[in-house]
């Protein structure tokens, strides 16, 4: 009987997160999709670690990418970053060089990712939030991780750059257009 009721329970949870994501997802079309989307991200390698932000309802269960977001209209794409990582990470950031660019396609949603290098000036890690998305924020988590903690997450769990490189260094010597 305590067997059934754990099955039961596993389920329901299961069930309850694959509707949450599927919920997420349809979200994240509905707001970003159908449209080009520019978007400007932060590779911020500290210590040999590397920021990185879970996303809801754009992998599953996660999606793992550089902090990041869409430039406003009349926004330069340096202060567009340092907006993004502020609202996402708490942490206000220097932008340095410019890296790479990556092209995602899955309709309906079509982004141009442009890659900056980043240096931490102050605050504190936390959870930020999405303006964009209300009481409805896909922001999981937000932490460092090194090189063996992205080698065991699934590649699908990871943002589509990392498939480029076999560890967090190479990131900050990636140059040019990856379509992903």
């Amino acid at each position: 009987m305590l067997n059934n009721f754990k099955i039961i329970l596993q389920t329901n949870f299961k069930n309850r997160n694959f509707l949450y994501n599927e919920i997420m997802t349809t979200r994240v079309q509905e707001i970003f999709g159908n449209r080009l989307r520019l978007r400007v991200c932060g590779i911020c390698v500290h210590n040999g670690q590397i920021l990185l932000v879970n996303h809801l309802g754009l992998g599953q269960p996660h999606f793992w990418a550089p902090p990041g977001g869409g430039v406003q209209t009349g926004e330069p794409a340096h202060e567009a970053l340092i907006r993004e990582f502020k609202e996402e990470t708490g942490l206000t950031v220097e932008v340095r060089d410019f890296l790479f660019a990556c092209e995602f396609i899955q309709m309906p949603l079509h982004a141009v990712e442009l890659f900056f290098q980043v240096r931490i000036i102050e605050g504190n890690l936390a959870i930020g939030l999405d303006p964009e998305l209300g009481d409805r924020q896909i922001i999981k988590e937000v932490r460092f991780f090194d090189d063996a903690q992205i080698r065991s997450t699934p590649l699908a769990h990871l943002h589509g750059i990392f498939k480029e490189v076999s560890n967090i260094a190479q990131i900050g010597h990636l140059r040019g257009y990856f379509k992903l």
